[in-house]
């Protein structure tokens, strides 16, 4: 059972170009359930039958949550038991498709309801305290306000930020090539204060953490080596406290800062998802839910008869 989701997770990484992200999510999953298989006595895919994993799934909703005590009420939510079905079926589909088992059992499988929760973005007044230079100048810091101001001109995700590379930046004609999820290459533009940090930060602070091994990856650790998804998170979490900003900021919420202040500053929703690199428009209409309720805040605070 093993070598068969080896084999998907190869075909995730080297045909369908899934993020590292996906890949390791997909992993954990599929491989939850070949550990409660083993135990069942099930021993290969083909043994495997649609009350086997509907008795996974219920298993999973049952089951106490690790970390938690015996009588915590806790249970797990809808979004993870959404991505372990999402995972189900997407494995069988691989696996139907290139005939390694005979028949698609999880297809009948339903994916529940998933709420949709709406982004969290920062004030100006917020962004204008985080974006604030530290001084003294060091390395360290011309990294992270290189990072920050490039996160909020251009949208990227924490792992588009992690892996962007000397190449991709044309900072004279101010855009950045970026490789997104799926391999996906698009264009983004860098407004005139993320070029300047960046700039500052290539010819000052970068120098100065590179080493012989270091890679072509524009941001750099203190050790001249590309930052790990916690690791940059962290820094970003710090230097958001050293600002003064008593929320709990995640890097992801500079991205929807970015598409939040776009919208409210009248983009086109249709430019906002090409510039974020969102496949369906869908996932992008998430933002005018937030637009139209900082209108109905508008309208109750400063209309006379709210």
């Amino acid at each position: 059972m093993n070598q068969l989701v080896e084999d998907f997770l190869q075909y995730l990484r080297h045909e369908r170009g899934q993020a590292e992200h996906t890949q390791r999510t997909y992993s954990a999953l599929l491989n939850k359930f070949v550990a409660w298989a083993a135990k069942q006595g099930l021993s290969d895919w083909k043994s495997v039958e649609l009350p086997h994993l509907m008795a996974f799934l219920q298993h999973e909703r049952e089951r106490v949550l690790a970390n938690q005590p015996k009588e915590s009420p806790r249970r797990l939510s809808s979004e993870s038991l959404y991505l372990e079905i999402a995972a189900l079926r997407a494995f069988y589909n691989f696996a139907q498709n290139e005939k390694l088992l005979p028949a698609n059992v999880a297809e009948n499988l339903s994916l529940p309801r998933r709420w949709k929760r709406l982004p969290k973005a920062l004030t100006s007044l917020e962004i204008d305290k985080l974006l604030a230079p530290e001084t003294p100048e060091t390395p360290k810091n011309l990294c992270e306000q290189a990072v920050l101001e490039l996160a909020y001109a251009s949208g990227l995700r924490l792992a588009e930020l992690r892996n962007a590379r000397l190449e991709h930046l044309h900072l004279d004609a101010g855009f950045i090539n970026v490789i997104g999820k799926g391999n996906k290459e698009r264009v983004v533009p860098i407004g005139r204060k993320a070029v300047a940090a960046l700039e500052r930060y290539l010819s000052v602070g970068r120098p100065r953490l590179v080493t012989p091994r270091s890679p072509a990856n524009v941001f750099l650790t203190k050790r001249g080596t590309p930052f790990a998804p916690v690791t940059l998170w962290l820094r970003i979490k710090q230097r958001v406290g050293r600002a003064g900003i008593p929320r709990n900021v995640t890097p992801h919420m500079l991205r929807h800062s970015f598409a939040t202040h776009l919208l409210d500053h009248g983009a086109d929703l249709r430019v906002i998802q090409e510039l974020l690199g969102h496949a369906s428009i869908s996932t992008t209409e998430v933002y005018t839910h937030v637009a139209a309720s900082r209108l109905r805040d508008v309208h109750r605070k400063y209309h006379p008869r709210p």
